[in-house]
């Protein structure tokens, strides 16, 4: 079983920064992919970020590439996405999900509890 927690979450204003954390623990992840969701009020839970926990490969929305980054820390078995620039319409809150592969939540057996990102215009 694998278990994940997000963390880092809060209020900032348009153009500041974030970085969400998400620990991971419970079984070793070798090959598994881990990929930031978020949900807005209102809308449906849309794909953000994933990482290869292996090889680092990283792939992003096109609404959030070029200001969101994220990273994994194999030692600490935790991944990260770093936000800068952040917009009004990045308000939402963010679930740190491992599976396989894909952009759907339904490719993500494990979740976190999410942490919500508030960003004021």
């Amino acid at each position: 079983q694998v278990q994940l927690v997000e963390s880092g979450g809060g209020l900032v204003q348009a153009g500041g920064s974030l970085r969400l954390s998400c620990a991971v623990s419970g079984r070793t992840i070798g090959s598994y992919v881990m990929a930031w969701f978020r949900q807005a009020p209102g809308k449906e839970r849309e794909f953000v970020a994933r990482i290869f926990w292996g090889s680092g490969t990283r792939y992003y929305a096109d609404s959030v590439r070029g200001r969101f980054t994220m990273t994994r820390d194999v030692a600490k078995n935790t991944v990260y996405l770093q936000m800068n620039s952040l917009k009004s319409e990045d308000t939402a809150v963010y679930y740190c999900a491992a599976g396989n592969w894909g952009v759907l939540t339904s490719d993500y057996p494990y979740w976190g509890q999410g942490t919500q990102v508030t960003v004021s215009s």
